[in-house]
């Protein structure tokens, strides 16, 4: 029986941005779920150390991180992010990008490395935008790619890559794959290395045979070393920033989808949870731990 890698969470993800469409509450409420329902107990979480100022580096620019480490965002800055400042937002900022990272390495070591935070994809090299303070799947490809790794980002949140897809253009052997509302934010899209923009409403049946048809594609043309899964709740066809309409079982086939491609086909694969704002907190805890369960390979 395959060993199941720790969960990396910390308690620090969940803090006060007042009144808000991103509930950082979560974090917590999808950890709960897990270990309340019995599918791992409360000794299979690790927490991360915090990314160091040179490991962000990697992504981003010196000013910009200093910025975030010192308090010194602009306004103007803050108003692109969509979140106001504060020490806490630094520090989870700079936790979810080690958190990311450990996801990778556990998924080196036990076939999946799950993170239950991260997917901050629309964060650039100079700036933060759409919530996202720094880039930790940027960040995740990077260094495993200092590993000898080829990496595979599966972007299947309801919004394109576009700050990863920055991040990384142009950097050979990481390969950037976005499948996202097209007519939605950002409304100016950037260039992954292949993106799938779809119509608004997509079902979920359209939705599945595009994404496990691409990722056939891709997986025979570029032979990676370790996916990258951005598993956003926020395609689901009630969620507050959505347009799409997979229900909640067309996200558990996505996920199985994703589990298939990689893990069961010994491709290991760290998963992020990205974004998810449904119009009722538990469908997004649901989704979110149903994507751990499937990717652990604990569903039915």
């Amino acid at each position: 029986m395959r060993k199941i890698p720790k969960i990396v969470y910390s308690p620090e993800y969940e803090i006060n941005i007042g009144a808000h469409v991103f509930p950082t509450s979560k974090y917590r409420l999808v950890k709960e779920y897990l270990t309340g329902k019995g599918y791992i107990g409360e000794d299979s979480f690790t927490e991360p150390q915090p990314a160091s100022i040179e490991d962000l580096l990697q992504v981003h620019k010196r000013e910009y991180v200093g910025d975030i480490k010192d308090g010194t965002l602009s306004i103007t800055d803050q108003i692109r992010l969509e979140l106001p400042y504060s020490e806490s937002l630094a520090r989870a900022s700079f936790l979810c990008c080690g958190g990311t990272v450990l996801a990778c390495s556990l998924a080196l070591e036990y076939g999946a490395g799950i993170h239950l935070g991260g997917g901050f994809h629309h964060a650039y090299p100079d700036h933060g935008e759409g919530f996202c303070v720094f880039n930790d799947v940027a960040l995740g490809a990077l260094e495993m790619l200092r590993r000898g790794r080829r990496v595979l980002i599966i972007d299947c949140d309801l919004h394109q890559g576009n700050g990863t897809a920055v991040c990384l253009r142009s950097v050979e052997n990481v390969y950037t794959f976005s499948i996202h509302q097209e007519n939605n934010y950002p409304f100016y899209k950037e260039r992954s290395d292949r993106d799938i923009g779809l119509k608004d409403g997509t079902d979920g049946k359209e939705y599945n045979g595009l994404l496990e048809d691409n990722i056939s594609e891709i997986k025979k043309a570029f032979n990676p070393d370790l996916i990258i899964y951005v598993a956003g709740a926020d395609v689901y066809r009630d969620d507050q920033l959505g347009g799409l309409s997979l229900g909640i079982g067309d996200l558990i086939d996505r996920d199985r989808i994703i589990y298939r491609e990689s893990v069961a086909d010994s491709i290991p694969a760290a998963v992020v949870l990205a974004g998810g704002y449904a119009r009722k907190l538990e469908d997004t805890v649901q989704i979110h731990a149903n994507t751990v369960i499937n990717m652990l390979g604990l569903g039915a």
